[in-house]
């Protein structure tokens, strides 16, 4: 029996809610409940269980590697938002600005650990292959995070060191869920293939839909302060298109908000928001997310299942993306 996202959702809720933290100090763990808490579309731990289900009933047999996979994610989180300092995530405070620096690191170690431990639980057929896909992803994402870093002091990105930046730094993650969920239901190496391919095409469409959102988005619905990325000149697909798009006048305009060290917040983002609609920066961004859309369907439509097996996913991906078709 195929079960619909919702239903896959519910169970992984309710499994991480059920997450046993026995081990002491409580104080380390404390953060680990948190941030497990704040919910979010758990996206990765569905698409694994989805791509399983495509091929197995059950998907909870799997559901051990899949919590793992989410553990790991708030991990990379926990850390992110520790080094950009950022206050909130998921309308909540961060666990830096909760407990303190010190506790994210720790607590976040913690969960990567967990998250190997869980992963470790599959089958012992499958667990040479499913922790080489694991292991590389994870250095995949730590890569992704330098080249980020490195980004910040660089005046000079280009449009596709970004894709790559961000195809290491989330879309892998999301490839690997798809890929992992197809090893563990024993499907042809083709298909789980063209399922990691899928993963990593609806991956940049999302991560480009969250450039998009912080300056085009609402608060309410992302969860995190618009604007963030402009106040602090974060090299996104929008600013890097923009510095290259960009008249005479618009551009001067453009690099003297982000040399700017006296300003007002608020000011700073309408501004740069203004210069990028005046660009025309919203239709580019779109274009491109329609492009890796369209990639991450032609790869679905060539996996050797029926169309039906494979409704759920490509409607779980459509509403990632907010898409009407």
């Amino acid at each position: 029996m195929q079960l619909t996202s919702k239903e896959i959702q519910k169970l992984i809720r309710q499994r991480i809610q059920d997450m046993p933290f026995e081990r002491k100090p409580q104080s380390l763990y404390a953060p680990v409940r948190y941030v497990l808490s704040l919910g979010g579309k758990r996206v990765r731990p569905t698409l694994m269980l989805m791509a399983y289900n495509m091929y197995k009933d059950r998907p909870e047999d799997i559901m051990s590697a899949a919590i793992g996979l989410e553990t790991y994610h708030n991990y990379t989180l926990l850390h992110d938002d520790l080094m950009d300092n950022a206050p909130v995530r998921r309308g909540n405070p961060t666990v830096h600005v909760k407990w303190s620096p010190n506790a994210a690191i720790l607590s976040g170690d913690s969960m990567l650990v967990m998250a190997y431990q869980y992963i470790g639980r599959c089958a012992p057929a499958y667990l040479p292959q499913v922790l080489n896909l694991f292991t590389t992803t994870a250095l995949e994402i730590g890569e992704g995070q330098q080249y980020d870093m490195e980004f910040e002091t660089r005046s000079d990105v280009r449009e596709e060191e970004y894709l790559e930046m961000i195809r290491l730094k989330t879309s892998v993650l999301l490839a690997c869920a798809l890929k992992m969920g197809a090893l563990l239901a024993d499907a042809p190496a083709q298909d789980a293939d063209l399922l990691y391919c899928f993963g990593e095409q609806i991956g940049l469409a999302f991560q480009l839909q969250d450039d998009y959102l912080d300056c085009y988005g609402d608060f309410e619905t992302f969860g995190k302060r618009i604007g963030g990325d402009i106040l602090s000149n974060k090299k996104t697909y929008m600013l890097i298109n923009a510095l290259q798009l960009a008249g005479e006048v618009q551009r001067k305009e453009l690099i003297s908000w982000i040399e700017a060290k006296d300003f007002d917040a608020q000011e700073k983002i309408d501004r740069v928001t203004a210069l990028y609609t005046e660009i025309g920066i919203p239709q580019l961004v779109q274009q491109r997310i329609n492009e890796c859309y369209d990639r991450a369907e032609t790869a679905l439509r060539a996996v050797r299942l029926p169309e039906e097996r494979k409704q759920v996913l490509l409607s779980f991906a459509r509403d990632m993306l907010n898409r009407q078709s």
